[in-house]
């Protein structure tokens, strides 16, 4: 079996900038299949403005048509603060040999050192950093080393190591957030060809991005998950 693609963020709302990524990485990294995880409680950031029965609807109506994406809720069961270190160790428990490959934006790679337990992270899963064409690594500190003892060119490195490799890959940056998302929809505005019909239809039966629903003020602007 190929490497499980491990896609967090709160998702609130999804939208077509994470899942033309997710589609990128599916076929180009010859993934089994992306698994996306709906983030519980932010541990970092501000409480999403639509609740998790309503993100985690919003992702399956976006995922259901597409072969290889799968939504797993195991972050909503979980009580306590959704940090990527016990995720990932409850996936490594079901999938002791299987490569998990651990989706993360740059601005989440930048700050991965202040991540919690981020080196037994790294035992525990892959890393695919997907950026913008034409971003570097750092030169210098703590990412820089990791890089030289982590980093991979090798795609075949995904599938033959479970875990320990970092792999950076290029793909398409649509300019959607879902900061902006909810604006538009707060405005009155219709964020239609910005998401799937099918999660714009749950936005609009559900009134969550109304202007006295919005407690929070999160951001995620590159399309991937940051640190939880």
């Amino acid at each position: 079996m190929g490497p499980i693609g491990i896609f967090g963020g709160t998702f609130d709302p999804i939208h077509y900038g994470h899942l033309r990524t997710a589609f990128e990485l599916l076929n180009s990294l010859r993934f089994a299949e992306v698994r996306f995880i709906p983030c519980g409680t932010p541990p970092h950031r501000d409480k999403p403005v639509a609740d998790a029965a309503t993100r985690l609807a919003m992702v399956k109506a976006a995922t259901e048509k597409q072969p290889g994406f799968n939504v797993d809720d195991r972050e909503m069961r979980r009580d306590g603060p959704s940090y990527s270190i016990d995720t990932v160790m409850s996936l490594r428990s079901e999938y002791p040999h299987r490569s998990l490959c651990l989706i993360i934006g740059m601005d989440a790679f930048l700050g991965l050192p202040s991540w919690r337990h981020w080196r037994e992270l790294m035992q525990l899963a892959n890393v695919v950093v997907a950026h913008r064409p034409g971003w570097k690594t750092p030169a210098t500190g703590p990412l820089a080393e990791l890089m030289v003892d982590s980093g991979t060119g090798n795609l075949n490195d995904l599938h033959e190591y479970r875990a320990g490799r970092i792999y950076i890959h290029a793909v398409t940056q649509l300019e959607i957030s879902s900061t902006a998302l909810r604006s538009i929809v707060q405005g009155g505005s219709d964020p239609r060809f910005l998401m799937p019909e099918s999660v714009r239809d749950l936005i609009r039966e559900t009134g969550c991005y109304r202007k006295e629903s919005a407690v929070g003020e999160t951001s995620d602007h590159d399309s991937l998950a940051q640190e939880k």
